[in-house]
């Protein structure tokens, strides 16, 4: 990705052969290594007598020139008690191939350029091969451990690079501190002062910015002076690394004292960039969940049959691997999210609540850990004020439930208001200033949620509880109009409605398809009613108009149902019998009531079948007189 000769060429001339090492000792006079095929052969006039073998590559060599200076080589000849061995494996080598290579070149005196992209392998492979100081001095372990220290680690761009190539080298990098150390060395760099930042790119194109690390007094002052080097600079070139390796060198950020809101937009920036599905639409998002959905129902429904052929196993194979590498990536995707949650500090205002909410969304898809997701609704309960209805529209992805995750929303409006109480408790010296704060926040949590109750009113799932939980969640005091609220009420009618037509018209349908069945009554409407809150009817009865306008409307859909179904003269005794008990509740009240009754009526259409009245029933409901309720 990035070449290292600039600052690693300069560094490296203090004293290190500008990258260029060798072994001051070989028994073997050469001419070089030569390549044919997978197989290495060192150009000697004397013919190897060791074959080291690493996966499939094959280096042909000499015993002297690696016995002499790997401790590790020497004892498995020793181990062997076979003088004539000659023939090693060694697979499980950390840098494989391309390291041992580099190693042996050093063996045979041959000189060995060391560079930010194969000191990490080099450094692992020389501690497997336990080329210490004990068997040459300056020996490969001494040599690579220096370039690390005085010339990887002194450069930005060269921690980069290394700490990037340590992602195929566990567990030795973490082992030999080189994780660590290239962390920290981000991370003092990225705290630094940016005026001894002189620009020159490195991770991305021109328009980017990712600067080399230099000291001021190896700039010009007029070129410094006239640069603006934003908080932001590091944010692409620390982005590339893996999630693990992200999370040490922000974990090494924090301990340097970074301010928190840098912080968290450097995590915001690394989220964006890998994962792609944080930034998506609720629309697209639900889109694709359709999609694969029908996608994954016509597969199972098609691979258990043979009648395809050949061609349909391949489709089907294929089917499989495409799953297999989706659930490979959820996994990896599912990791991320996790440990970008349990590294977002702590403060306030760290990172937007819409980054909170689409990361919290993406945890629900992706089955993160509950404690994990308690975490995240209580850090949007903190900023909920500052959420948006679009992304409060979280999907459902239980089956069998309401299209977006109500209760979700319940949960962080419960958060909010407890992190309000918290504050409230704690004395501040500008007290007064501090409720007005208070009361707007909850003016525009309380218009964000009347908003919502809007939205998800017309989703036929969504019982009258819920809706009434949410609606009621809210002190009084927060609203200070009850207008949002009465079109949330009005939309849920005008669907209720809706649906309750549909089901008449399902119910005179089947009254020639199926025979008789008594009424099933149950116990849902009584027990909405008798469990309808009082919270709300104080502030009901200050709108006395809107009230008339809704109680007509109730009063117009409840004449309707008399006047065409007749087989619900028992369903309708109950309900008067209801009614006649609770006749001097309040105006509000009275309204849930009626909420319920015609939610009831919907939910219960297919479990009461049409009645055929007999000649005693139908002289019963000739004298009986049509039943209308006043709510006045």
């Amino acid at each position: 990705m990035w070449e290292s000769e600039g600052e690693s060429a300069a560094a490296g001339g203090r004293g290190y052969g500008g990258g260029l090492i060798s072994s001051t000792k070989n028994g073997v006079h050469t001419q070089g290594f030569q390549k044919k095929g997978n197989s290495w052969y060192v150009s000697a006039d004397i013919p190897s007598d060791l074959l080291v073998q690493i996966g499939e590559t094959n280096f042909h060599l000499h015993k002297y020139p690696l016995l002499s200076r790997s401790a590790k080589l020497n004892r498995i000849l020793y181990d062997s008690r076979d003088p004539d061995l000659s023939k090693i494996v060694m697979d499980d080598l950390p840098g494989g191939p391309e390291a041992f290579e580099l190693a042996s070149k050093f063996c045979y005196g041959i000189p060995v350029d060391l560079t930010a992209g194969n000191i990490s392998g080099l450094r692992c492979a020389v501690e497997y091969l336990e080329m210490t100081e004990d068997l040459e001095e300056g020996n490969l372990i001494f040599k690579t451990e220096a370039f690390l220290s005085y010339v990887v680690l002194s450069s930005w761009r060269d921690s980069i690079v290394v700490l990037k190539s340590c992602e195929k080298l566990s567990p030795w990098a973490e082992n030999l501190q080189i994780v660590r150390r290239c962390s920290e060395s981000i991370a003092w760099k990225a705290c630094a002062n940016p005026k001894g930042i002189r620009w020159s790119y490195t991770g991305r194109a021109a328009k980017g910015s990712s600067p080399k690390w230099i000291e001021m007094k190896d700039s010009s002052p007029s070129r410094n002076q006239n640069q603006v080097v934003p908080p932001d600079w590091w944010f692409e070139d620390v982005s590339i690394l893996r999630i693990d390796h992200f999370v040490r060198v922000i974990t090494a950020i924090k301990v340097k004292g970074m301010r928190f809101e840098l912080i968290g937009a450097g995590i915001m920036h690394y989220a964006t960039k890998w994962l792609p599905g944080l930034m998506l639409n609720e629309a697209a998002v639900a889109a694709d969940e359709s999609s694969n959905f029908s996608n994954s129902s016509s597969s199972s429904g098609g691979s258990s049959s043979w009648k395809g052929g050949g061609l349909h196993m391949i489709v089907a194979a294929a089917k499989e691997e495409k799953t297999s590498a989706t659930t490979l990536q959820a996994k990896d995707q599912r990791m991320i999210v996790e440990s970008l949650i349990s590294i977002i500090p702590q403060q306030k205002d760290s990172v937007s609540c819409s980054f909170l909410l689409r990361l919290l969304r993406m945890a629900n898809m992706l089955k993160v850990a509950p404690a994990l997701v308690n975490e995240l609704e209580k850090r949007v309960g903190m900023q909920f004020e500052q959420a948006t209805l679009g992304d409060l529209l979280i999907p459902c992805y239980e089956k069998n439930e309401t299209v977006y995750d109500v209760d979700l929303v319940q949960r962080l409006l419960e958060h909010f208001l407890v992190q309000e109480q918290t504050a409230e408790s704690v004395v501040s010296p500008n007290r007064e200033s501090f409720s007005e704060k208070q009361m707007n926040a909850k003016a525009r949590v309380a218009r964000l949620v009347d908003s919502y109750l809007t939205e998800v009113s017309r989703d036929r799932n969504l019982s009258l509880t819920k809706f009434q939980v949410l609606a009621e969640a809210l002190p009084d005091s927060a609203r200070t109009s009850d207008d949002g609220l009465y079109r949330a009420v009005d939309s849920y009618l005008k669907i209720s409605n809706a649906l309750a037509n549909t089901a008449l018209k399902e119910g005179v349908e089947s009254h020639h398809q199926y025979q008789y069945q008594p009424p099933m009554l149950t116990n849902r409407p009584k027990t909405l009613l008798e469990g309808t809150p009082q919270s709300f009817q104080e502030g009901w009865t200050a709108a006395k108009k809107d009230i008339n306008t809704l109680k007509f409307e109730l009063e117009t859909v409840k004449t309707k149902y008399l006047e065409l179904q007749n087989d619900m003269e028992n369903l309708q005794k109950q309900f008067d019998k209801i009614m006649l008990k609770q006749k001097h509740t309040s105006a509000w009240t009275s309204g849930w009531k009626k909420l319920s009754k015609l939610t009831k009526i919907t939910d219960n259409h297919h479990e009461i079948a049409p009645q055929i009245p007999t000649p005693e029933e139908q002289h019963t409901r000739k004298t009986t007189r049509r039943w209308r309720n006043s709510i006045s």
